[in-house]
């Protein structure tokens, strides 16, 4: 009996180690897009969309990597998705979105979240070029010129994340690259 016990509060204190490490992860990515560069250099919109776009592209390359670990980090993964939701499901509230709304502006959001996800994946993965999908979905235009210094940055976080890998993000020991380091003619 003493053994199952063990293995409970161990199997729990797992779980509450990888809760930490998960919110630690969101922190880093939420971080990452508040960069200033983002909204005085390249345009992106100093909104509420502009800056959900920018920590849903953060949250996507992180996902993307550890996803190459799938077995391993699948939990996680799902554990750094409810963060960002229940983040997100905070931040309506704040602003003022009545309790009756906020469910189907979460919703909103995550539809947005995943049909972005499946758009960067491909363009990352040459399906499309990476400025095309910005474009469309962070600047809500058809030019692909105005995402030009965007998708420089996506690319090379993403390469920097893959680089880094799924073991060192799992760990919470990983960095994304300064926007100022950005490849503008990458798309």
């Amino acid at each position: 009996m003493f053994e199952r016990g063990k293995e409970f509060v161990s199997r729990f204190l797992g779980r509450d180690a990888e809760r930490r490490t998960a919110h630690e992860i969101y922190v880093k990515a939420a971080e990452a897009s508040r960069q200033p560069a983002f909204y005085a250099d390249y345009d992106v919109p100093d909104t509420v969309e502009g800056r959900y776009d920018m920590l849903s592209i953060h949250i996507i390359l992180v996902l993307r990597t550890l996803k190459t670990k799938k077995q391993e980090t699948a939990n996680l993964a799902q554990l750094v998705f409810d963060v960002m939701f229940r983040n997100v499901d905070d931040t309506l509230r704040e602003m003022g979105v009545g309790d009756l709304k906020v469910g189907k502006k979460v919703r909103e959001y995550a539809e947005a979240f995943f049909g972005r996800a499946l758009a960067y994946e491909e363009a990352l993965a040459g399906k499309e070029p990476l400025a095309d999908a910005l474009a469309r979905n962070v600047y809500t235009s058809d030019d692909p010129a105005v995402a030009k210094g965007l998708a420089g940055y996506v690319a090379l976080a993403a390469r920097s994340l893959e680089e880094q890998g799924a073991d060192a993000i799992a760990r919470g020991q990983f960095t994304f690259p300064e926007p100022q380091a950005m490849e503008t003619d990458a798309a």
